[in-house]
């Protein structure tokens, strides 16, 4: 598990002894006179995370403490869930939902849903440039996906599998914490899984594709995952992993005693819940 300030994450080892993760479902019931029942459910469902160890080293102590007391860093903090595969959203990863989910050029892109939510989304590209008209996964906090040093993997299926001769490449934009632009590493082939190494200084990339011609395209399965996972990737093919998300995150309780018998080790809690701003 990585958890941080953007550009600052630090991975904890030690293997939690808690680690709930649940969305908040908060459906509401409501029933008529004659009897029949009718629900209604929020938009957003925010997952809260309850996490413990015990004995953690001095060091992620001080750094999961300065976290807590927000003693550098107020924003939304970043949490990479181990248990998750797929760091898109849940929709984005499905090709569906808001089309504000991808970046785009108005000039070269136009994006629509087909339907009422959550309908599938499509591109129609209505300009093609020199390199290609380029279609991006976004976060919705950062100005990508937050990623520890080590390696990403990117593939968008059903483009990869479908229109393949009509890409140009497949590309992971990197960004500094500060948001600003470092580089873009590509692949050509667009038929199989990309994977590559995160740069010196990158805290978030930005998946992207580019198109070599006019027409409509139905977005699809696609998958960013931390770590080599192209082997894992080409084996299930279309049945891609369901996006997990990673959204910002806010402490919002924090448990710390010295652990019985050593007092150089401590039992550390934390609780967290999925946020869109954590300042104050």
């Amino acid at each position: 598990m990585w958890i941080g300030a953007a550009g600052n994450l630090r991975q904890i080892k030690d293997g939690a002894t808690k680690f709930e993760r649940s969305p908040e479902v908060s459906v509401k019931e409501f029933r008529s006179l004659a009897g029949g029942v009718t629900t209604w459910a929020p938009s957003v469902m925010p997952r809260r995370y309850s996490l413990e160890w015990e004995a953690m080293a001095p060091a992620d102590v001080a750094h999961i403490d300065a976290l807590a007391r927000r003693i550098s860093y107020t924003g939304p903090l970043v949490l990479l869930d181990p248990l998750a595969v797929n760091i898109l959203s849940g929709r984005q990863s499905e090709g569906k939902g808001d089309f504000r989910q991808w970046e785009y050029s108005a000039s070269e892109v136009t994006m629509y849903a087909t339907g009422a939510a959550p309908s599938s989304v499509v591109a129609n590209v209505t300009s093609v440039p020199t390199a290609g008209a380029a279609i991006g996964w976004k976060h919705p906090t950062w100005a990508g996906f937050p990623v520890p040093a080590g390696s990403v993997t990117w593939w968008p299926w059903s483009f990869g599998y479908s229109h393949a001769a009509k890409i140009s490449g497949l590309d992971l934009k990197w960004y500094s914490a500060g948001g600003s632009w470092l580089s873009t590493t590509t692949q050509t082939d667009a038929s199989r899984p990309m994977v590559a190494t995160v740069p010196s200084g990158a805290a978030f990339v930005l998946p992207s594709l580019r198109i070599t011609a006019t027409g409509f395209y139905t977005l699809s399965r696609a998958a960013l995952c931390l770590g080599d996972a192209a082997a894992y990737l080409t084996s299930v093919g279309s049945s891609l992993p369901l996006g997990e998300g990673c959204p910002g995150v806010s402490i919002t309780g924090y448990r710390h005693a010295a652990t019985p018998g050593d007092g150089t080790y401590r039992d550390i809690g934390l609780d967290l819940v999925e946020v869109t701003s954590a300042t104050g």
